[in-house]
């Protein structure tokens, strides 16, 4: 037995490690971040991307240059009805996804008429955002939906102007050439309720018509939020891209 380990143990399958290899790499130290409350939003942790700190929109472009969205003194952002989505500059693959959004206080409408916005992740694959709050609307529409395909678990929607959470793991796709070899998987926990377990994706998002993985697409993609017209707001959004910690 080494130090920290063992040097004569079976190597594991596939790697150039033995069980408990005394010489295999540490994982990284990363500080874990802090939670939010309903008036101050948590922390990221160390080896965050933080994409939205509260205070500009300078990671982030509208259709036509700078995001026009409102930022608040508070330290949110709400969309701006009419001026579109806007998205990162930054492009992510594989990632862990946090964000804390809030659908307006004041109920207006019904279905996807209210509090509606969505996460799309790469650019490409939205994560419903709705105000889902005793209202019924299409099932692959509800928040927390993998819009369009999947349903979300459960309806963990907090109500209206509430502060909610989201975690997202992400996995890109992967093709050969034109062939898929790996769809998209999403995790998605709303306010600490799992909504979907590594669930693949049938294909980028569409309205109204079946997702299809034809033709590929880049690796690599922004985040996007949706100006659905609604007064959402968003706070507290950030981004770690995954990678084995032997690779880090």
């Amino acid at each position: 037995m080494g130090k920290l380990g063992y040097d004569d143990t079976p190597m594991l399958p596939g790697q150039p490690w033995r069980v408990h290899d005394s010489t295999r790499p540490q994982p990284r130290v990363v500080t874990p971040g802090t939670a939010g409350t309903a008036r101050k939003p948590g922390t990221p942790p160390s080896d965050a991307v933080v994409l939205f700190d509260g205070t500009d929109l300078s990671r982030w472009k509208g259709r036509e240059g700078p995001a026009p969205w409102q930022v608040s003194k508070s330290g949110w952002m709400q969309v701006k009805p009419k001026s579109g989505n806007i998205e990162t500059v930054e492009r992510f693959g594989d990632c862990q996804l946090h964000l804390e959004l809030a659908c307006p206080k004041r109920v207006k409408g019904e279905s996807q008429g209210r509090g509606n916005s969505g996460v799309f992740l790469m650019g490409l694959y939205e994560v419903q955002v709705l105000d889902g709050y005793d209202n019924p609307t299409y099932a692959d529409g509800q928040i927390g939906g993998i819009y369009g395909q999947y349903p979300p678990l459960v309806n963990a929607a907090r109500p209206p102007g509430e502060w909610q959470t989201y975690d997202i793991v992400f996995e890109a796709p992967h093709w050969e050439g034109a062939k898929l070899v790996k769809p998209a998987y999403l995790t998605v926990i709303l306010n600490g309720l799992v909504l979907h377990n590594r669930q693949a994706a049938m294909g980028p998002t569409g309205h109204r018509n079946l997702a299809s993985y034809d033709p590929p697409h880049a690796e690599e993609g922004p985040l996007m939020l949706q100006d659905h017209g609604d007064l959402v707001r968003f706070r507290n959004i950030w981004m770690r891209r995954l990678k084995g910690y032997d690779e880090a």
